[in-house]
């Protein structure tokens, strides 16, 4: 599997309709991949498109880690797929981004997507003006990991 890199502006028209940046659409031809799914990040104000074989092993992998027999987590895996949508490119290299995923993280027209290892972001472009954490943060968590 191959990893999306960059950081790329788009913006949404009035539809919703995005382009996928040009260098995320190759490689997404290149690995075969006919469908995305599409679902606001758990953690951070933004929204994450998976290459459909992705999501499938995303699946699987919360799938062995649940009880299905246990409401709470059963609970879990509803709600991880309830906020997914399947989309695909049209001909142009767009995605629909329906109203509700655009105002959930605030995207009104201008767009980053941002390639995050075997998963594409795409965020509103003010929420990437600024780093997502002070430097000195960072690179004291790197020092921390890489130990």
């Amino acid at each position: 599997m191959n990893q999306f890199l960059g950081n790329f502006e788009a913006k949404a028209d009035a539809k919703g309709r995005i382009f996928v940046p040009a260098a995320f659409r190759k490689l997404l031809q290149l690995q075969g991949e006919e469908w995305l799914v599409l679902r606001k990040d758990i953690f951070q104000d933004c929204l994450v498109l998976y290459p459909g074989s992705v999501w499938e092993k995303e699946i699987e992998i919360l799938r062995n880690k649940l009880n299905k027999w246990n409401k709470t987590e059963q609970q879990v895996f509803r709600q991880f797929v309830l906020d997914a949508e399947r989309l695909e490119m049209d001909g142009s290299g767009r995605v629909l981004v329906s109203k509700r995923y655009l105002e959930l993280v605030d995207i009104d027209t201008h767009v980053r997507f941002l390639g995050v290892d075997n998963t594409i972001e795409i965020w509103a472009k003010d929420k990437l003006e600024k780093p997502l954490m002070v430097p000195e943060d960072f690179a004291s968590e790197i020092q921390k990991l890489m130990e």
